[in-house]
């Protein structure tokens, strides 16, 4: 159990690290475009920010996996 929760915090500490970088840096990009989606388009954002969310939400997703998983070891009495 300790072993999931010091997983599953240290992904999810990652990925708030990451994204809180990924944040920062955008910050300045001037080339902006909307994306299509279906028949809505979104705010106006840098094609870097919309890959750099992709990737938070891959490294989250995939340690938040990891961490659910992953299998007891045997309890001694």
């Amino acid at each position: 159990m300790f072993l999931r929760l010091k997983l599953l915090t240290t992904t999810l500490a990652s990925g708030a690290v990451l994204m809180l970088v990924l944040c920062l840096g955008s910050q300045n990009l001037s080339n902006r475009k909307p994306i299509q989606l279906g028949l809505a388009k979104t705010a106006p954002l840098p094609s870097g920010f919309v890959i750099g969310v992709s990737i938070v939400l891959g490294v989250i997703s995939g340690g938040s996996t990891a961490a659910l998983i992953i299998p007891e070891p045997p309890q001694y009495k």
